[in-house]
């Protein structure tokens, strides 16, 4: 992938607002041990991160990114009100 301009730069972040928004309202009690829960993060962050993303990120590694999105929010967002993006956003 290339650099990207300050323009895309700037559209990268608005869309992690936006998907961070998204997610919170997606993450209910022990949404961790729910497949059902974990799959529809999944696809919420797949349907932010697919039309938001500079056409700079190719589909591999769109995939990437997606991944590292769905196990960074697995790993530090145990509960809707806990974890290190509770006062983001």
């Amino acid at each position: 992938m290339g650099r990207l301009t300050v323009e895309e730069r700037a559209e990268v972040k608005r869309v992690a607002k936006a998907m961070l928004t998204r997610l919170k309202d997606l993450l209910v009690l022990n949404w961790r041990q729910m497949a059902s829960a974990r799959s529809q993060l999944r696809m919420a962050i797949e349907d932010e991160l697919d039309p938001g993303l500079p056409r700079a990120y190719d589909p591999s590694y769109y995939h990437a990114k997606c991944s590292a999105v769905f196990e960074q929010v697995f790993e530090a967002y145990p509960d809707r009100d806990r974890g290190v993006f509770a006062k983001a956003g």
